[in-house]
């Protein structure tokens, strides 16, 4: 009678090995309760074998795998579906929403922070000598983060160009103002040039002292020589941190030093290291999106205020076209690493296709109001991201 009801399966599974009770949570079962319908797991007593160890595991993972891809499939050839799928309580069928996009999203900015786009901005910056440009009477010590004027050079080419104009200036007088700029450019470069270097001698004559006169300047010119004061001696005598600055140099423990001194660090270490800099603020972008996307749901709750989805239901609409975003960015960034190509704006074009058919999909309206709200949501989009992104990279390279 027992298997023409079904209720004898093999292994472990048989009556013989069925519980009364669950092992897990304690919850009363019957004998032909082959799951416990309170935790769901399986009724058996039976003690595990190695075999049916690893048969549960490799079936509990191809599980999932059907349900990623059915979550995969939704997503690319179902636009808004999944979605509305999901909200009305077919959830079992795809992956939680929150937990697909964050894998995507770690996924994605870790391809970016690996592919070696932005690491050999170091030794780019490195390969110049400390200069931007070579030859170029103007130069950029990295690891100082200043502009220094070579006055030998600035004067040799100015004499070069004026040799060179000489001749054109016989020709057409009118040439001569443009050669006096330019001999007055070189004078005012070079003296600028002059004033920082007495500047630097004043401070490494008595940095305490210098440190003690900038107390007397106002609020905002006080925190920039501050700045200055530290960025310099930073590099010039190794400080690793504002204790050892402040013991060498007999410096206040203030708010405003230590933020100064930060401030400094900070950048110099971006200026040393642009490359390393980029990858790791990039790396903490999928914990920005998700404080990002929160706020960008509640514009998209105003514009569709009359209908009867709640914040929740707003928000895992964004979820998914976020998802499907990360999903198309990744392919992007592996046929340009395989090919050498430039993909992003086809497959920017494809999302952006896709979610306006997603809209009109969950939210059911007309072509016409889906596209002006379309094109406000993407608006209100685009400000929130560059506004969000740069407030990364200066927080990123305030705490570097």
């Amino acid at each position: 009678m027992g298997k023409k009801d079904g209720l004898i399966s093999k292994g472990r599974y048989e009556l013989k090995f069925r519980g009364v009770k669950c092992l897990n949570c304690g919850h009363p079962l019957d004998v032909s309760d082959k799951y416990c319908p309170n935790c769901s797991q399986a009724n058996s007593t039976k003690k595990l074998t190695l075999k049916v160890f690893f048969d549960e595991f490799f079936s509990s993972l191809i599980n999932y795998d059907s349900k990623l891809l059915r979550t995969l499939s939704a997503l690319l050839l179902r636009p808004g579906r999944i979605t509305k799928d999901y909200v009305n309580g077919k959830r079992i069928t795809y992956t939680n929403p929150f937990r697909f996009l964050l894998s995507l999203a770690f996924l994605y900015f870790l391809l970016i922070t690996y592919n070696n786009r932005f690491s050999s901005f170091d030794t780019t910056f490195k390969n110049y000598d400390g200069t931007i440009y070579n030859g170029s009477p103007i130069k950029f010590d990295v690891d100082s983060g200043d502009f220094e004027v070579d006055s030998v050079a600035l004067e040799k080419q100015s004499k070069n160009a004026i040799h060179k104009l000489d001749s054109i200036t016989n020709e057409d007088p009118e040439l001569s103002p443009q050669l006096e700029f330019l001999d007055s450019l070189g004078v005012f470069m070079s003296t600028i040039n002059d004033v920082k270097k007495q500047k630097d001698s004043f401070m490494n004559a008595d940095p305490p002292g210098y440190f003690k006169s900038l107390e007397k300047e106002s609020r905002k010119n006080r925190l920039s020589k501050k700045v200055e004061f530290f960025r310099h001696f930073i590099k010039k005598d190794t400080l690793l941190n504002f204790q050892q600055a402040q013991e060498k140099y007999n410096i206040d423990k203030t708010s405003t030093n230590t933020m100064a001194f930060n401030f400094s660090n900070s950048i110099l270490k971006v200026m040393s290291q642009p490359g390393t800099w980029i990858n790791e603020t990039i790396s903490k972008l999928p914990f920005i999106i998700f404080f990002f996307l929160p706020v960008f749901t509640v514009f998209i709750s105003l514009v569709y205020i009359r209908n009867n989805y709640t914040y929740t239901d707003h928000l895992i609409f964004s979820f998914h076209n976020q998802s499907l975003l990360f999903i198309l960015l990744t392919l992007s960034l592996i046929l340009d690493t395989i090919f050498n190509i430039d993909s992003s704006g086809i497959f920017l074009l494809i999302f952006g296709l896709y979610l306006y058919k997603a809209m009109r999909k969950f939210y059911g309206q007309g072509r016409f109001k889906t596209i002006v709200k379309y094109i406000f949501l993407n608006t209100i989009f685009m400000i929130l991201a560059i506004f969000t992104i740069i407030l990364t990279f200066a927080g990123s390279g305030l705490t570097y």
